[in-house]
């Protein structure tokens, strides 16, 4: 049986055992049962799209975001880093880096009015400008590419709201300035609100046991979620790895890459082409609903 034969048998038992339990009530129950309320916002999300020359990956990039629109219709988009493929090595040099941003602003044309919500990844960032007062340099450069306000910030839609953390610093962790911000946020949000939080790195899950470079101050980070609740799902990328855990009602959904094997075809631990080990390249869609019900689907492309 193959993967999309498996999930669509998954699909049909599903779906059987919920006609049943609709069948046990009256009609009227059966009917309100089978009018799912509707989410309150579809997001796509999208991590990990290392943009760069060769491979043909602009068009392509371009290519699943048009698809993105069309097909799912989202409110808008959530992007957890690592937007070009790479400022953060050694031997980067400037023509380099504007190049691979000129290439991020030109592909992102592609979803015109639609917003797009990002995290500083941990390959976006030139550490090798001349100095640290060249505007090049480090974090403001990426954050002022990426059109974000602060490399860490909060946007409401509705009774969510989204939290864009910055990982990026002493041991895979957030600053104490920026979790004190993070956890007074998370207190004052009122009875009925529900939060999203995005880092480019998993807080919790499978993957970091796989490929290492998670949060090292998880504890620390579930621990406020738990007291707080108002936390309902975290996203992450960097390990181009897909997975969703579910601990203490939030899931913690690690959603592979755009760029799957950075667009190449792979190697001899790929499950398929384009795939990083077991991980098609591809996006998430996100449903929100008002109650705080999350559902997370990752979706493979094929461009």
């Amino acid at each position: 049986m193959n993967r999309q034969d498996f999930l669509s048998s998954i699909g049909l038992l599903a779906g059987g055992s919920l006609t049943g339990n609709l069948l046990s009530g009256d009609g009227q129950e059966r009917e309100k049962a089978a009018k799912k309320e509707k989410p309150l916002f579809t997001v796509a999300h999208i991590t990990d799209v290392h943009i760069r020359e060769g491979d043909d990956a602009p068009a392509r990039f371009k290519k699943v975001l048009r698809n993105i629109i069309d097909q799912h219709k989202p409110d808008f988009f959530l992007n957890t880093g690592d937007s070009i493929h790479d400022a953060s090595y050694d031997n980067v040099v400037r023509e380099q880096v504007t190049s691979q941003w000129a290439l991020w602003d030109e592909c992102v044309k592609a979803i015109g009015k639609y917003e797009m919500h990002s995290c500083l990844g941990n390959h976006d960032m030139w550490w090798k400008a001349p100095s640290k007062e060249d505007e090049m340099y480090g974090k403001a450069y990426v954050v002022k590419r990426l059109g974000t306000p602060h490399r860490y910030y909060t946007v409401q839609k509705g009774n969510w709201h989204f939290f864009m953390l910055d990982g990026n610093n002493k041991g895979i962790s957030l600053d104490p300035e920026q979790f004190d911000w993070l956890k007074a946020k998370l207190e004052a949000l009122p009875k009925g609100d529900f939060a999203v939080v995005m880092s480019h790195y998993p807080i919790l899950g499978t993957t970091q046991l796989l490929e290492g470079g998670g949060h090292s101050d998880f504890k620390q980070l579930k621990d406020l979620f738990f007291k707080t609740d108002r936390v309902r799902l975290a996203l992450s990328g960097h390990n181009h790895l897909s997975d969703n855990t579910m601990y203490n009602g939030i899931t913690y959904a690690c959603n592979g890459a755009m760029s799957g094997f950075w667009w190449g075809k792979g190697d001899e631990k790929s499950a398929g082409p384009y795939f990083y080990q077991e991980t098609p390249p591809g996006y998430a869609i996100l449903k929100l609903y008002k109650d705080g019900t999350v559902e997370s689907k990752y979706i493979p492309h094929e461009a």
